[in-house]
């Protein structure tokens, strides 16, 4: 039988990387994970973020807060080192980091560049392995891993162009690693949001064309919240969720169903 509990992640220790205001779909998932009861460690991209997200740190009374830019290996190493020092241990890491080059992003998949593609592989996608690798080493009682990605990984988008071949990529590494760290019993996920209204989304092309349209056929008929998103992540997190693993999880007020 199943005891409910008011805080299911208490004593939990996540990882969260990608918070970059209190507008990002991680901000909602951190205060998620903390009124669930879990600790959460922290990091922002570069110097110029910093001043963004370290209040946001402090409210949520976040241990753990360092620099983390996926481009360059050591300080997502040096990220892992200070958790193992810290706490010992992981419960759950959440990669929430996707990012283009603005002029390949805005042109046809045909169109772009060699370096725009790698990049944009790199950041979104093969960041995520590799947290994966290093999260699952710490997850010693098991665990979770989650990603973000997007309804144009599965259908062609207006304007997501190269995102959509990424998030592809990202979405299928979620199903080969959930089969991988299974028999460890490390669950991964990837939520897939409708559209929201972060910093990142707004570099898409025609942003709030999409916006309207998805208010507009959803059958809830609304966007969702970054609290809404961060509800769902931080529900797959718990016990409630253990026997789900590699799915594609859709919070999108039922767009996605729509033909």
């Amino acid at each position: 039988m199943i005891e409910f509990l008011a805080r299911p992640l208490a004593g939990k220790k996540g990882l969260i990387l990608g918070l970059a205001n209190e507008h990002s779909i991680a901000y909602g998932c951190a205060e998620a994970f903390r009124s669930l009861g879990a600790d959460v460690a922290l990091t922002y991209a570069d110097e110029n973020a910093k001043p963004h997200v370290e209040p946001l740190a402090r409210a949520l009374e976040a241990p753990i807060f360092l620099p983390c830019d996926v481009r360059a290996p050591e300080q997502l190493e040096n990220v892992f080192q200070v958790i193992e020092k810290t706490w010992g241990k992981l419960d759950f890491a959440l990669h929430s980091i996707a990012s283009a080059p603005k002029q390949d992003l805005h042109s046809p998949l045909s169109q772009c560049s060699r370096e725009g593609f790698l990049e944009a592989m790199e950041v979104s996608c093969y960041s995520f392995i590799r947290m994966a690798h290093l999260a699952a080493s710490m997850m010693r009682d098991g665990g979770t891993i989650l990603t973000m990605t997007y309804y144009g990984a599965d259908k062609v988008i207006d304007n997501y162009n190269v995102m959509g071949a990424v998030k592809a990529a990202l979405e299928s590494s979620v199903r080969y690693l959930a089969a991988e760290l299974g028999p460890k019993r490390i669950r991964v996920h990837a939520i897939s949001p409708g559209p929201t209204r972060t910093r990142a989304a707004s570099g898409i092309e025609h942003f709030d064309e999409l916006l309207e349209r998805a208010a507009q056929r959803a059958p809830e008929r609304e966007l969702v919240s970054i609290e809404d998103i961060g509800a769902t992540t931080a529900f797959l997190a718990t016990d409630y969720a253990k026997l789900m693993t590699g799915e594609i999880v859709y919070v999108d007020g039922g767009y996605h169903i729509m033909g």
